[in-house]
């Protein structure tokens, strides 16, 4: 697979994971879109493939951390300090915790 393809396939994984991970949240999806997209068109002109390869591959990371480590957070009822996990954005079997966050 040439270079050019494999650029293109991790620019848009990384524009599914963002749709993904931030769903319903507007200025998250605007922020991240804008982030993909001003790195990528920072690199447009680059040629060397063993950067490229870098690059590509730090893309790929990327995405997996978006998909793995990021969670969306929702407040539970009217109590600001009580929150959880997003429930229709959790993986299943993820352990969470319902519990008040604690204050200093």
């Amino acid at each position: 697979m040439g270079a050019r393809v494999k650029v293109l396939n991790v620019f848009k994984t990384l524009h599914r994971a963002r749709m993904a991970v931030f769903k319903d949240d507007e200025r998250a999806l605007t922020a991240a879109r804008s982030k993909i997209n001003e790195e990528f068109q920072k690199n447009k002109q680059e040629s060397s493939k063993e950067n490229i390869d870098k690059m590509i591959k730090m893309g790929s990371d990327v995405e997996k951390v978006l998909r793995r480590g990021v969670l969306q957070m929702e407040h539970v009822g009217n109590n600001k300090l009580l929150i959880r996990p997003r429930k229709d954005l959790l993986l299943e079997n993820v352990p969470y915790c319902d519990q008040p966050r604690k204050t200093s």
